[in-house]
């Protein structure tokens, strides 16, 4: 209503001006003096205005009369679209500044807008293939999903802009939660476009959250192929492909194409650390302890970890505590003044009884980087060597408050998880988790802050030298009802 009313105000306040123009000219003295073939005419102010006017008007007439002319002779010389297109022009203009004004309204976010002048661009211009994708995204701003999968639907019909329709429903059906077709669609586009790298991308996690390891190991060479990845960043990923195709590789059920997966895993990236505990087991499955000891000392190496000692345990589940300390020097002789290296030696002598070996090995490590798995093996030496309940007690208190040490902890997200998995089980990214020490609060550890988890079988000859006599702390009772299962079920593991 208001704008109404002011178009109406400024229409007459235009005819006002030009009807005080016109009698300024009409009281204004002079002219125009104009000869021609010896006949001189003079022109008013007001005539001279008009005057112009007439010619302005005469020379545009010109030119689109000659422009008539020009197109009538290409028809005659055999260009059947000419009139027709000399016709069409002006529609022409008009419609592609609508679509113009269409995408500056899309991109100010005016989405009923951006609607309006599409329609009006599609009426005049009808090239469908110009127009539905500005109405399928202006629908989506203004919130009809009908519409824009509608307009989307069109564009799939045409060659020229498939790729564009596949890939508006794909993100519709992400929008909506369907993943399963959503992937089906994101690899019909990629069919399409096969260097499109936001579709790579979409394609891959979709195939890693529905666990397609083969499908999302073509993706990824398909990105390294394209130049989307650097060959040391695919080598890394594709080993987590191939290590989660072998995920299976403990069952009873594993075939050997699985244990291959493994291998390959761990060949493609020796410095992961799930891969080399997957394929050392492997090995040791095909009765090959030296190459599962070749993999273990290499991914050592790298990085000194856990998993890689239970592994290398199970090589030779039925040797004697000090023949296993022996063994173990192929690991810990590598990184001697590592953390892990020295918690590994304390356990294994703390197995072996020898309990002044064990505090050597530990050494300053309960003073100046302790967690609480270092504190719970403090407390097994002080009770191996006759210390007294309190002196236990406190070690155990400490434990409880004590970091858990490194866990698997996810780049993106920082969520932590209990063991490694390709995909985050937080925010379902892709290869994000690295073992470090968290800097959050913790909940849980992922080494379950167990005592001694290298003993396979060592503790049913030597149940005395573990055994933790009954506290009088409530808090005492739970650490070592904690430390106490794991320890046990390690030892319970048939040889």
């Amino acid at each position: 209503m208001l704008w109404s009313l002011f178009k109406i105000l400024v229409f007459v306040a235009i005819i006002g001006l030009l009807a005080m123009g016109a009698g300024y000219l009409m009281e204004t003295s002079g002219g125009v003096q104009i000869t021609v073939a010896g006949t001189e005419y003079t022109l008013g102010p007001l005539q001279s205005v008009i005057a112009l006017g007439v010619l302005v008007f005469a020379v545009w007439l010109f030119f689109k009369l000659l422009g008539l002319l020009i197109a009538t002779l290409k028809f005659l010389n055999g260009d059947e679209t000419a009139l027709s297109r000399y016709f069409d022009r002006s529609r022409e203009q008009r419609g592609y500044q609508a679509l113009s004004d269409g995408l500056m309204a899309l991109a100010s976010g005016e989405g009923r807008v951006a609607l309006t002048k599409a329609s009006k661009a599609e009426k005049l211009l009808n090239k469908p293939e110009l127009t539905n994708l500005l109405v399928a995204q202006a629908a989506e701003m203004t919130g009809d999903t009908k519409k824009a999968s509608d307009t989307y639907k069109k564009l799939v019909t045409n060659n020229a802009t498939r790729f564009v329709g596949v890939r508006g429903i794909m993100k519709q059906k992400l929008a909506e939660g369907d993943d399963e077709t959503a992937r089906k669609l994101a690899e019909k586009a990629l069919e399409l476009k096969p260097r499109h790298q936001e579709t790579q991308d979409v394609l891959l996690n979709l195939q890693t959250k529905a666990q397609d390891w083969a499908g999302a190991r073509s993706t990824l060479t398909a990105k390294l192929k394209s130049g989307h990845l650097p060959r040391d960043v695919y080598k890394r990923r594709d080993a987590v492909l191939a290590l989660s195709e072998a995920k299976d590789i403990l069952d009873d059920t594993a075939s050997v194409e699985q244990q291959e997966y493994a291998i390959e895993a761990n060949r493609l990236s020796p410095d992961l650390v799930p891969a080399a505990a997957m394929a050392a087991r492997a090995y040791i499955e095909k009765g090959k302890p030296r190459a599962a000891t070749k993999i273990l000392k290499k991914a050592w190496e790298v990085q000194p970890h856990p998993d890689l000692a239970h592994v290398f345990a199970e090589i030779a589940p039925d040797e004697t505590p000090e023949e296993r300390i022996k063994r173990f020097t192929a690991l810990t002789r590598i990184h001697p003044e590592n953390m892990e290296t020295r918690l590994i030696l304390a356990e294994l002598n703390i197995v072996a009884e020898d309990f002044p070996e064990a505090r050597r090995a530990l050494g300053d490590v309960v003073e100046k980087q302790a967690d609480a798995r270092a504190y719970t093996l403090m407390a097994a030496i002080e009770r191996g060597e006759g210390a007294s309940d309190a002196i236990v007690q406190g070690w155990l208190a400490k434990a409880l408050n004590a970091p858990r040490g490194p866990q698997w902890v996810c780049d993106n997200c920082h969520d932590i998880q209990p063991e490694w998995a390709p995909v985050c089980q937080n925010c379902h990214s892709f290869d994000t988790l690295s073992w470090q020490t968290p800097q959050t609060p913790e909940i849980a550890t992922a080494t379950g802050v167990h005592m001694l988890p290298l003993i396979v079988g060592a503790l049913e000859d030597k149940p005395e030298t573990v055994e933790v006599e009954e506290l009088e702390e409530p808090q005492a009772d739970e650490v070592i009802e904690m430390d106490a299962e794991p320890v046990q079920a390690e030892a319970e593991k048939p040889a």
